[in-house]
């Protein structure tokens, strides 16, 4: 992928993480839209605090950069709270979990990202951490191996998915407040930007917020990703002001078309129009045509286009719909999606195609 493909993927980078660091909200009030999530954490973390006690451990589930991570750093705060900060990856072994559990103190909050992708044997020791606070550490191996049990400050494990289905059913069970976050409407989008704008010192009029917040995909991330490379163009070829003309200029320099496709999703749909006339093909083949690993269209692109209703997903392949040979700017054949076609989607179609 090249740099400017990256501009509109929900996935972090490097580059995000310090800048996005200034934009995060501190506190619920600040926290835009997810209205219904916002007033439940408010209550659970309300009345946790008139007890005297640590909240319900809280699982935040949703595509990457809606805010999971945000959220936990803003139960953290309300709380008045110290918070521990991991992923599911980087938890390779229980006694790496074991080691982080011990030094929590009383009322800290831990985050771990991407829980779903812990380790089983600290998945399995998380278990009696989070529902007796205590976790038995196994020393030595074989017949003399012996488990030493060792207490845990109370605490709440805030954790974090993009892929809940992947989530054991004993794991999911153990958290007492399970929360989804859904894609921003461009309302919630425009108010976050004028926000972001405002903290980065960006001058920024109606139109410009209304111009990016239609190109960033629903995704808090996507759009200060895409209001920071604005601001670089007006600053350096403009008069510094993220207005309409401006906003679209830039995108156009960074290939976000109108719908907020890159140069990779483009390509994804064009190589269905063009080379397979439409589909259906499938997942392996489609990335071979485009010059990228199977998993890279998989992830980052079909979700979007999926959503914005351009590819279907059939049981024989991938499929352009008419929408996309109209975005395009190509004319769809007759009957496309046609109650003869062979490759229309119908209510009991299931995505299983093999690579």
């Amino acid at each position: 992928m090249s740099e400017t493909d990256g501009l509109v993927s929900a996935y972090v980078s490097d580059a995000d993480r310090d800048a996005e660091a200034t934009v995060r909200p501190r506190r619920l009030a600040e926290f835009i839209a997810q209205d219904r999530v916002r007033d439940q954490l408010d209550l659970l973390l309300q009345g946790a605090m008139r007890r005297g006690s640590p909240p319900d451990h809280i699982l935040l589930s949703g595509p990457p950069g809606l805010g999971k991570t945000s959220l936990a750093n803003i139960v953290a705060a309300e709380l008045g709270a110290g918070i521990r900060v991991t992923s599911g990856p980087a938890i390779e072994r229980s006694g790496d979990l074991a080691a982080i559990l011990t030094s929590l103190a009383e009322g800290d909050v831990l985050f771990i990202d991407e829980i779903h992708r812990i380790a089983r044997p600290a998945e399995e020791l998380l278990y009696s951490a989070m529902e007796d606070f205590r976790v038995d550490v196994v020393v030595g191996k074989g017949p003399g191996a012996t488990a030493i049990p060792l207490d845990v400050e109370p605490f709440t494990l805030v954790g974090a998915t993009t892929r809940s289905g992947l989530l054991t059913g004993p794991m999911r069970d153990r958290f007492g407040f399970v929360a989804h976050l859904d894609f921003y409407a461009p309302a919630d989008l425009e108010t976050l930007l004028h926000r972001s704008a405002r903290i980065l010192g960006v001058p920024i009029t109606p139109e410009g917020a209304i111009e990016i917040a239609g190109r960033s995909r629903g995704t808090p991330r996507i759009a200060n990703r895409l209001l920071r490379r604005v601001r670089d163009y007006a600053e350096v070829r403009a008069d510094g002001v993220v207005d309409l003309d401006t906003a679209r200029s830039a995108l156009i320099v960074y290939d976000v078309d109108a719908l907020g496709l890159d140069r990779l999703d483009r390509a994804v749909l064009t190589a269905l129009v063009d080379s397979f006339r439409g589909g259906p093909v499938g997942l392996s083949t489609l990335a071979v045509a485009v010059g990228e690993q199977p998993d890279t269209v998989e992830e980052v692109c079909e979700p979007f286009l999926v959503r914005a209703g351009l590819l279907a997903r059939t049981p024989r392949g991938r499929v352009a719909t008419e929408a996309a040979w109209r975005h395009l700017g190509r004319t769809p054949p007759n009957g496309i999606f046609g109650a003869d076609s062979p490759a229309a989607p119908d209510l009991f179609s299931l995505d299983t195609e093999q690579p």
